[in-house]
């Protein structure tokens, strides 16, 4: 028993070190454009593809939460087996992006800035182009050593229960309040016919339509997706404004137009579904919670899930490789 104390001391003490690490303006010194050379990479991928904004969020959220915001689902060693193609990251995207960063980085600061930092600071990068809250992002982070797909087995689906979402982020060191607010990206970005299947056809043995779906949304789904069409057709998660980071999201769960099913599962529980309310109150806009803010401190702190700092990992010199 005191062993196991002595221990668990230990463990926490290292823990809090090792976040303790983690700092704005981390490369100041080492990389001073780091930051900029980044911020200027996702600026001109964005020029290009409306679709940025929630392709690197999504990116940055899908490292975090397998082994921690290391880096290792940008591993592509060319093998079945790597990260990337676990089945909980089907259509992550972003790859090409940070490999870019990477390359200008190593260019001008050889060895010095992580493809963890690169994926958090390019994903607040793009949120801000979405018109989403400006924070300052820790850095400090080394990349992982290990990539394996069997690692992300146990990603949030968007067919998880409520309870089952709220387990999978409180083992990460997440609130009730964190899973809203992070869920709330779905304020920009589509997702396809694929995870919707479940959802409008064969939800339960009693019904085959989730019955939480607002009733004049539920034809608009199926028309768009419908029984046996093609898996790939994309469709807005955020109905009204997919392109603008806003709380419309949240507007939509409570009134049954939320088109992900894990989306919808927050209005399903007590806990959740009073996060979502508490940004709607009468007084809301004066003296109620900003969204924005909230949303900025959630994605402060899962950037802190798991990292590796100090002497710990490594720095690649590519992106999607061991070197």
């Amino acid at each position: 028993m005191v062993l196991g104390t002595i221990l668990a001391v230990i463990i926490s003490c290292f823990l809090g070190f090792s976040q303790a690490q983690l700092r704005a303006g981390f490369y100041a010194n080492s990389c001073p454009n780091a930051e900029a050379i980044v911020s200027g990479v996702v600026r001109e991928a964005a020029a290009s593809d409306e679709n940025t904004a929630p392709v690197l969020l999504r990116l940055h959220f899908h490292d975090c939460f397998v082994q921690g915001c290391e880096g290792s689902i940008l591993i592509d060693n060319g093998v079945a087996t790597d990260e990337k193609h676990a089945f909980g990251h089907q259509g992550v995207r972003g790859f090409d992006t940070i490999e870019k960063a990477k390359a200008q980085l190593e260019s001008a600061c050889p060895r010095t800035v992580s493809c963890a930092d690169i994926v958090a600071l390019a994903a607040r990068d793009a949120l801000v182009l979405a018109k989403g809250p400006s924070y300052e992002v820790e850095t400090g982070r080394r990349d992982g050593l290990v990539s394996n797909l069997r690692l992300a087995d146990d990603m949030p689906d968007v067919n998880d229960s409520i309870l089952k979402l709220k387990q999978k982020f409180f083992d990460k060191g997440l609130t009730d309040k964190d899973l809203v607010v992070l869920s709330a990206a779905h304020t920009i970005g589509t997702t396809a016919c694929f995870f919707m299947g479940q959802r409008l056809y064969t939800f339960s043995a009693d019904v085959n339509s989730d019955p939480s779906i607002n009733p004049g949304f539920l034809p608009e789904l199926k028309s768009t997706c419908p029984q046996n069409g093609d898996v790939n057709v994309r469709l807005p998660i955020d109905r009204g404004s997919p392109q603008t980071f806003d709380n419309g999201i949240l507007q939509n769960i409570r009134s049954g137009f939320a088109v992900l099913q894990s989306d919808s599962n927050l209005y399903q529980d007590g806990a959740t579904k009073s996060v979502v309310d508490s940004y709607f109150g009468f007084l809301s806009p004066l003296l109620g919670p900003s969204f924005e803010s909230d949303f900025a401190n959630s994605m402060v702190k899962m950037g802190r899930i798991g990292v590796l700092t100090g002497t710990q990992g490594t720095i690649r010199r590519v992106c999607s490789a061991f070197d």
